[in-house]
């Protein structure tokens, strides 16, 4: 009979190996059967579940290395209560929708916090009585109304404390289920290579940002060393080109793009006409609450200076952009 179980579940496995090259292997500690069921049925349409005894696991692998010897990362991840997820989809998709299934659940005596628990500040319903409960847990309480209130948020619990039988009776009394359970991610597992789950928030606009950034270090450094590369070019070329425009300017040296320049330095008053333009576009905003008859007077001024504002701007742009 045993044998023949075996034989039913390595048939199973089988096929999920071969059809997939990507897993998640997920801790499934504290997941009673009814939760995996709906689980699986939220899962449905995108990845396979597929749950069994390490020692089953391992030695359907080891049976396939032969084969497909990138199994033997996957068998070394196979350790504790786990499950293994398999799927064609995206894995991030996939692992939201595990950590999704979650359900509430009480603290019981001996198990370990798997998040920090606070007792909120507030009335709790209890009678007077209970107060010598409350303080021998440290908890400041007063009456209020014939019943117990918590003065202050009190913290009874942090991740890896394991829940005595005071701190699980008065989680009980006051009615909280601070825990929730559900399937654990623990390792990735694709096409022979395992990572942390953690990996896969990592975005394409922070792969983008990384390349970036690493990118602009190279340039400088090729800069600094005065060595050629292919990422230095534009940069070079900027550089190049402000050292040809300021030897133009200094000598009889001249080009189409610098023509513009030196007209402008040759007359300086181009630049202080440009002064009073600003002065008048400040004053049409007051104008505006004036009689229509100096608004009108003042508007061809105000349209005017823009114009000539931004064709002088413009001429800078060509030459730099």
């Amino acid at each position: 009979m045993t044998s023949t179980r075996k034989e039913a579940y390595v048939s199973k496995l089988l096929p999920l190996l071969d059809k997939y090259n990507k897993c998640m292997i997920v801790g499934c500690d504290n997941v009673g059967s009814h939760h995996m069921q709906k689980i699986r049925a939220s899962l449905r349409k995108d990845a396979e579940i597929l749950c069994g005894k390490n020692t089953m696991m391992r030695r359907a692998m080891r049976s396939q290395l032969q084969k497909n010897p990138a199994l033997e990362s996957l068998i070394a991840q196979i350790k504790g209560n786990v499950a293994l997820v398999f799927t064609e989809k995206d894995l991030k998709t996939v692992r939201d929708i595990v950590l999704e299934n979650k359900v509430a659940a009480p603290a019981t005596t001996g198990s370990i916090a798997p998040c920090d628990v606070l007792i909120p500040k507030g009335p709790t319903g209890l009678d007077p009585s209970q107060t010598s409960f409350m303080q021998a847990l440290n908890i400041a309480t007063k009456i209020n109304r014939g019943q117990v209130e918590i003065i202050n948020d009190t913290p009874l619990l942090k991740v890896g404390e394991k829940v005595s039988s005071s701190q699980a009776t008065l989680l009980q009394k006051l009615k909280i289920n601070p825990f929730s359970y559900g399937l654990v991610p623990i390792s990735i597992y694709e096409n022979g290579s395992v990572f942390s789950p953690s990996i896969l928030d990592i975005s394409d606009e922070d792969i983008q940002k990384k390349i970036t950034f690493g990118l602009e270090r190279l340039a400088f450094l090729t800069l600094g060393l005065s060595y050629p590369s292919v990422i230095a070019v534009p940069v070079a070329v900027k550089t190049a080109y402000a050292n040809v425009a300021a030897l133009a300017v200094e000598t009889d040296l001249s080009f189409a793009r610098i023509e513009k320049i030196k007209e402008y330095l040759a007359d300086p008053e181009a630049f202080a006409a440009a002064a009073p333009v600003v002065e008048v576009a400040a004053a049409a905003a007051p104008a505006a609450a004036a009689p229509a008859a100096a608004a009108e007077a003042e508007a061809p001024a105000a349209e005017a200076a823009p114009a000539e504002e931004e064709e002088e701007e413009g001429g800078f742009g060509d030459l730099f952009g």
